[in-house]
């Protein structure tokens, strides 16, 4: 059976197609179109008409993918900018009557459990404690597991569209600046800091968009050229991109090799939520994964599976 997994972020809408098999799964295609839910409204808890739009012709357009592709199941889920707005029902009905699909909006609670179920199916086991960091647009999920299990889990809605509009940051960012936001984020992640250090955590799992391109910076490839299950980030690679990035002006960014332009605006503030992390924790090891909240549906119907 081919399936199709829409997630509707704050920054972008992501697709993927897979084929089921018996106890796993082919990915056939994955790609993403620019919403910027998180526009200047996202301050209101409201998505723009301009908003509106971009997420409707991104729906066309995976639609479009979907029909080529002969999906017969399309799961479609909307997460942070989506559950926080005011007008959400406007949206999710002109999606409806357009492509004829349900969008699920999921709790953060259910993010951070799909994002869990993914970065296990690319592990399959974190045999020492770690703590998995989904940086999104609206929110940011902090995950603590250990061999199979979750043990701890928060969403917060401290993701960078909101951070942006919340801060206005200069260009390049200023050091008093990142001073103002390690003192925010670790004000906002007291509790995932207090969880991961009594648990003695010395691996961070980071997933999705900026941990994408601090990878693709680091290999020196164009973003999507290079598909990744994990791949670890070593300290000196890390801060090397660190310190490029809040160094830089938004111009300087345009043009690095490695940056995504859905990401050139969000991510200065992305690498400074993952230092302060990785410092206030005492983080050891880095490592990336692509796979997230869409696995993490492939996870539980895989799953399901094996009680057919």
């Amino acid at each position: 059976m081919r399936i199709a997994v829409i997630d509707l972020g704050t920054n972008t809408c992501n697709l993927l197609v897979a084929e089921m098999q018996r106890g796993g799964f082919k990915i056939l295609h994955q790609s993403k179109q620019l919403v910027k839910l998180g526009d200047d409204k996202i301050r209101d808890d409201e998505i723009s008409p301009a908003a509106m739009e971009r997420t409707l012709e991104s729906f066309r357009l995976h639609k479009k993918i979907i029909e080529d592709l002969e999906v017969e199941r399309v799961y479609a889920l909307g997460t942070s900018a989506v559950r926080g707005a005011s007008n959400k029902v406007d949206l999710l009905e002109r999606l409806g009557d357009e492509c004829g699909w349900l969008v699920k909006v999921i709790p953060g609670e259910k993010e951070a459990e799909l994002i869990f179920k993914g970065v296990l199916l690319a592990f399959q086991n974190l045999e020492n404690p770690a703590v998995i960091l989904d940086i999104g647009g609206g929110s940011n999920e902090l995950i603590l597991a250990k061999n199979q299990d979750l043990l701890w889990k928060e969403s917060q809605a401290t993701g960078m569209a909101r951070i942006i509009n919340k801060f206005k940051l200069s260009d390049p960012v200023q050091k008093n600046e990142i001073e103002t936001l390690q003192k925010y984020f670790t004000e906002q992640h007291v509790q995932a800091i207090q969880q991961c250090t009594e648990s003695k955590v010395e691996m961070l799992v980071g997933c999705s968009g900026a941990f994408d391109t601090v990878v693709d910076m680091i290999d020196e490839v164009d973003p999507g050229e290079k598909q990744r299950i994990t791949q670890e980030i070593l300290p000196d690679d890390f801060y090397k991109v660190y310190h490029k990035l809040i160094a830089s002006t938004r111009e300087e960014r345009i043009k690095m090799k490695g940056m995504d332009h859905v990401r050139v605006d969000l991510i200065v503030p992305a690498v400074v939520l993952i230092e302060t992390l990785v410092r206030s924790i005492g983080i050891k090891k880095i490592v990336q994964t692509d796979f997230a909240l869409r696995e993490g549906v492939l996870f539980e119907l895989i799953e399901r599976q094996k009680y057919v």
